[in-house]
């Protein structure tokens, strides 16, 4: 019993002068190089070269003025709030009919063959061997005509995507062009 209640003040006594025995130090600081050795490290550096930074600043503005008048060619790009691209073009499709009964039909294939395929995991579980082999076949060609169908909606929202581009195509240049040939000589007026 004496060397119990020994064994346990020793431990508590280290336990608790630990921390006192223990300092902290600073961190030594790193050894800064002499002054001679910077003096030669610039030597070694090349200097900037003030020509090559204009050409390249020449060939970034002629560059950026190029693409500025590919973007008139192509014409306006239509985009919606906070910045991303096609917002109020997104509008126009998620209120076009036929896209909307594509999308419809769509879910209702989706829904049919998401069942399909669960009847014949159901049927797969509870299978022989000889069965499970019909049955994953079965599964594989599902997932064929899946895809085909896929695909053919995919094409077919495509085309009506096309469709309604054109029908929405900004068109100013060919208004300008037809307000200028009307003869006036003074646009001012």
């Amino acid at each position: 019993m004496k060397i119990k209640t020994l064994l346990i003040v020793s431990a508590i006594g280290i336990a608790l002068a630990t921390p006192e025995s223990l300092q902290a130090q600073a961190k030594p600081k790193p050894v800064k190089p002499d002054v001679g050795d910077i003096k030669d490290d610039a030597k070694e550096r090349p200097k900037f070269d003030v020509e090559k930074i204009k050409e390249r600043l020449k060939t970034a503005f002629e560059k950026r003025k190029k693409n500025r008048g590919d973007a008139k060619k192509h014409g306006h790009k239509v985009k919606g709030k906070g910045g991303k691209g096609g917002g109020a073009f997104g509008k126009l499709v998620h209120d076009d009919e036929k896209i909307k009964e594509l999308r419809e039909s769509f879910k209702a294939a989706a829904k049919e063959q998401h069942e399909k395929v669960k009847d014949l995991h159901k049927q797969l579980k509870d299978a022989s061997d000889d069965d499970k082999d019909g049955l994953r076949d079965s599964l594989k060609g599902l997932r064929a005509d899946w895809v085909e169908g896929m695909k053919g909606n995919q094409e077919e929202v495509r085309a009506r995507l096309k469709e309604i581009r054109e029908e929405f195509k900004n068109k100013r240049d060919e208004v300008i062009d037809a307000n200028d040939d009307d003869g006036d000589d003074d646009p001012g007026e």
